[in-house]
């Protein structure tokens, strides 16, 4: 294992990647990555997105869509090691030796069920079971840091619940104890009709939106009337310029919403032109991403085959 500590992080390739996502996660996980403080293991969760996905040419659709979506937005593959989950049976296996270990009523207790519950909808033994294979996908890194938002903090619990129940229950301290990273400064982005940005709202600026698709997103941003300053083109405007000199602009041009959302467009076009050129370089070689990922499950695998070694050991199989 690296000496650097492990920083792991999962990202399910469920959706088209929009602003929301960049500035609120994608941003701080790039950063993360390229300070050098950590070892991180940045892994496509393709097995957490079958809870919500049983389509083969959509899955593999959104596996690359994602892995190059994250590379155009600044992941360097030479400062991670990036793979699939599904590439690594250790996940799974390490799962199953979990659920031996755990309680269904322990189950109950997490957020994605009780919402699934109250939503009165039928629930997949897959996202009741979720939170162990969460715990493996953590914990078989020797994961030091999970960066997550401040309404994911019980993912990491369950992770760190999990570890000290094995290392109890087999006398053994095999399991370190996970610290969640709560992301500084995690913005809450807003869609174009206000609400939090989100594909189910039909309210996102896609990340990779050429000119025409980012004029018809941002002139269709909803203002309010009754004030002076258009608060949700501002919301958007303040994520790529700062307030200092957006105060000024919108002063200036104050109750003119169209000629604020044209410059709203100027400055969203100029931050988003490299990412969309990355991304559009990605998409005419797609044997780079399998090169990457071949790379990383190399990595992943003689990491987490180490780990299983022990893991066997604890438990008496091996």
């Amino acid at each position: 294992m690296s000496e650097k500590p492990v920083l792991v992080s999962g990202i399910k390739p469920t959706g088209d990647l929009h602003i929301g996502n960049y500035f609120g996660a994608m941003r701080q996980l790039v950063e993360l990555s390229k300070t050098g403080t950590y070892k991180p293991f940045i892994f496509v969760a393709d097995y957490h997105a079958l809870n919500t996905m049983q389509d083969a040419e959509e899955m593999k659709r959104r596996t690359q869509e994602l892995v190059m979506g994250y590379l155009a937005a600044g992941l360097d593959p030479k400062d991670i090691v990036l793979f699939k989950q599904s590439d690594v049976p250790a996940h799974t296996e390490l799962c199953w030796i979990f659920d031996t270990i755990t309680t269904m009523p322990y189950l109950k207790r997490a957020h994605a069920y009780k919402d699934a519950e109250a939503k009165n909808n039928e629930i997949s033994v897959g996202t009741f079971n979720y939170p162990m294979l969460m715990a493996a996908d953590i914990l078989l890194y020797d994961a030091a840091v999970v960066p997550v938002g401040q309404d994911q903090k019980q993912h990491i619990e369950y992770a760190r619940d999990t570890a000290e129940k094995f290392n109890r229950t087999y006398k053994t301290e095999l399991f370190k104890l996970p610290e969640p990273y709560i992301m500084p400064e995690v913005a809450v982005v807003p869609g174009t009709d206000g609400q939090k940005m989100s594909k189910s709202y039909g309210n996102v600026i896609p990340l990779f939106a050429n000119r025409d698709e980012l004029t018809k997103c941002v002139m269709s941003i909803v203002t309010d009337s009754s004030g002076e300053r258009p608060q949700n083109v501002y919301a958007i405007h303040k994520l790529v310029r700062s307030e200092d000199e957006l105060g000024k602009i919108y002063d200036e041009h104050r109750g003119s919403y169209k000629i604020l959302k044209e410059m709203l467009l100027e400055d969203l076009d100029r931050y988003l032109t490299p990412f969309r050129a990355k991304y559009e370089e990605l998409k005419k070689d797609p044997s780079v991403i399998e090169a990457i990922l071949t790379e990383g499950k190399r990595e992943a695998l003689a990491v987490s085959a180490a780990k299983m070694q022990e893991v066997r050991r604890a438990i008496g199989v091996a």
